[in-house]
């Protein structure tokens, strides 16, 4: 794979990922729509492990707080905040792991992963999530998540298994419907996305262990370096645009998107 390309899945993977706009459906979409070869599974890893680094670095203070909750709540204890959000974000990613090994072993996630299934799914939940921006309530904090708001939050993120979806976006519009307030819900699902794509990135991981060759390294690098990149700009400035715009701008980009790939897949 030449380096272009391995820039352009890496610089995509990162700009969407915490984006409510897919970023699984616009990998799907790539060498669907521009005729490029399928970047395959030890890439995705690669993208995957700078996305995550990504939001690690960008909720540093929560994530060191979950993680040493997480050795507490090892021990059988919850009587640290920590080890309360540690269980919390525990209690949410067990949903969508459950389900994405089921859809993996019935084959049902290669089967959804066609344009037109993006296309609704674009637009379906970019309404979804502008009704839930705009008519949620905002009367909670992230410091107020509960263990039923994590499990229902949770619930939703499997939805996002569904190509065209969005992990993000649907965990933002679950955390709105809640009453969690833009920011906050924001930030509830990016500290969600940590064990969900460190759940994704081992799944496949197993698939492609022994394949990897040195050969391999160097793309690996570049795609982990772009995508770290990325995601961390993106979700810079979507966290500082939420304090004075609403989600609407990435609904229309949804909907716009999804008219153009309904159109590709009927006609």
């Amino acid at each position: 794979m030449t380096t272009f390309n391995l820039i352009l899945i890496a610089l995509i993977q990162g700009v969407t990922e915490f984006l409510p706009v897919s970023s699984s459906g616009h990998l799907i979409l790539l060498p669907s729509l521009s005729g490029l070869a399928d970047q395959g599974q030890i890439i995705d890893v690669a993208a995957h492990v700078g996305t995550l680094l990504a939001v690690i670095l960008y909720f540093r203070a929560d994530v060191r707080l979950a993680f040493f909750g997480t050795l507490r709540l090892i021990r059988g204890k919850i009587d640290t905040q920590g080890a309360f959000l540690a269980l919390c974000l525990l209690i949410a990613t067990i949903p969508v792991i459950l389900v994405g090994l089921i859809l993996k072993l019935t084959g049902l996630s290669d089967a959804m992963r066609g344009i037109a299934v993006i296309g609704w799914a674009m637009i379906i939940f970019g309404v979804f999530l502008y009704w839930a921006d705009q008519n949620g309530p905002i009367e909670k904090t992230a410091e107020k998540w509960s263990l039923k708001d994590a499990l229902q939050m949770g619930l939703w993120q499997a939805v996002a298994l569904i190509p065209g979806t969005s992990r993000s976006g649907i965990t933002i519009t679950a955390g709105r419907m809640l009453g969690y307030t833009r920011t906050d819900a924001a930030r509830l699902s990016m500290l969600m996305s940590i064990p969900t794509i460190i759940a994704s990135a081992a799944l496949l991981g197993l698939d492609v262990i022994g394949t990897a060759d040195a050969s391999d390294l160097r793309d690996i690098g570049i795609v982990v370096a772009m995508s770290f990149g990325a995601a961390l700009l993106a979700l810079t400035l979507m966290m500082r645009l939420l304090k004075a715009v609403s989600y609407t701008p990435y609904v229309i980009y949804r909907i716009a998107l999804g008219i153009v790939l309904l159109w590709i897949a009927y006609t």
